[in-house]
């Protein structure tokens, strides 16, 4: 049923700062050194559509962030690397702490020998020089699908998410006491008219929590949310620091006396709070209430093995081409997220 929308967009642009961002090289500056033309304007269009930014420059990072806050650009930028580490080890970190596929990832640098070297380790990267940088923003590749409310603070979102790191690497006990802390609401709801394009946007941007890695097109998940044998929810999470937007989607066909899973995805950003088997354990609940079997299609790929392991701790087994449940042993639900279920989808936990 999916399509094959590309996934390969790009999700975010790393720059080099000398002689890239602004003209001449800091170090060698007596004053903070001036922007480049246009770079201003695409790295807010960059920003807008819901490109992740990052650098990777061999600078010393305090007076770089500084000189950086000085022309307003220092908050655009996420997990820099300054040090006179190599680029490309720069660039790993970031996709490591941004969690998301290096074959996402623009590089701008002015040297030739810089985007080189980074080819030489990341050799799916895409590297640009400062030349013509204007450009970009036209460029295919820089301009996703659709821009919905999500992508417009994917930067925010990151931000946020980077004080819960910190919190939690500060919190001392264990992980079930720091969950508590953060207040944990999570709301599924049937899709909306207005939720396709962001249902359509976790297909394409999220294939290693994917059980199928399959993609939908905002018109396959109309098509689905119109029939009466389809179920599509959408998941949403925030906690106190704010909503981490719609993090997963759930597609379900409904077969007499069965519920099929037909594709369960969720975003990155919440594989440690616990959210799969929450939602999986309500799914459960619901069709052990109903009286309902409970099925799930699952297709390997080469990231999604999380998914799988999910899968199994619920409680599915495989049986010929389908996961099956066999709804016993259901655990309640953790104490440390409330679930708000919409009437509308008729799920029943009681």
């Amino acid at each position: 049923m999916g399509d094959s929308v590309t996934k390969n967009r790009i999700k975010c642009v790393v720059w080099d700062l000398d002689n890239t961002l602004w003209d001449g090289v800091l170090l060698e500056s007596t004053d903070v050194p001036g922007l480049r033309p246009h770079v201003r304007d695409v790295i807010e269009a960059f920003d807008q559509r819901g490109i992740l930014q990052s650098l990777a420059s061999k600078n010393e990072p305090g007076p770089a962030m500084a000189a950086l806050a000085k022309h307003g650009l220092d908050q655009y930028f996420l997990y820099p690397q300054i040090s006179w580490n190599s680029k490309s080890q720069a660039i790993g970190t970031i996709a490591e702490r941004l969690n998301i596929g290096i074959d996402t990832f623009a590089f701008i640098d002015d040297q030739a020998f810089e985007r080189d070297e980074v080819l030489s380790v990341h050799p799916s990267v895409r590297t640009f020089s400062e030349a013509g940088l204007e450009q970009l923003p036209a460029l295919q590749d820089f301009v996703p699908l659709h821009v919905t409310a999500d992508s417009k603070n994917r930067r925010q979102m990151y931000q946020k998410e980077a004080l819960r790191a910190k919190a939690q690497e500060d919190f001392k006990g264990p992980e079930d006491a720091f969950l508590r802390t953060l207040g944990l609401k999570l709301r599924l709801k049937p899709a909306s008219e207005e939720d396709l394009y962001r249902a359509e946007e976790l297909t394409l941007r999220t294939n290693q929590l994917n059980t199928t890695g399959v993609t939908y097109s905002a018109g396959q998940l109309r098509d689905l949310i119109a029939s009466a044998q389809h179920q599509v929810i959408v998941a949403e999470l925030e906690d106190r620091y704010g909503s981490y937007g719609a993090i997963g989607l759930l597609l379900i066909s409904q077969q007499p006396g069965l519920w099929c899973i037909d594709l369960f995805l969720m975003s990155c950003r919440v594989m440690s709070r616990g959210v799969g088997g929450v939602i999986l354990t309500a799914l459960r609940k619901t069709c052990h209430n109903r009286q309902l079997g409970l099925a799930a299609q699952f297709r390997e790929t080469d990231r999604n093995r999380m998914m799988f392991i999910t899968y199994r701790f619920a409680g599915f087994r495989e049986e010929g081409d389908l996961l099956m449940n066999e709804l016993t042993s259901i655990p309640a639900l953790p104490d440390y997220m409330q679930l708000d279920i919409d009437a509308a989808m008729d799920w029943r936990l009681q």
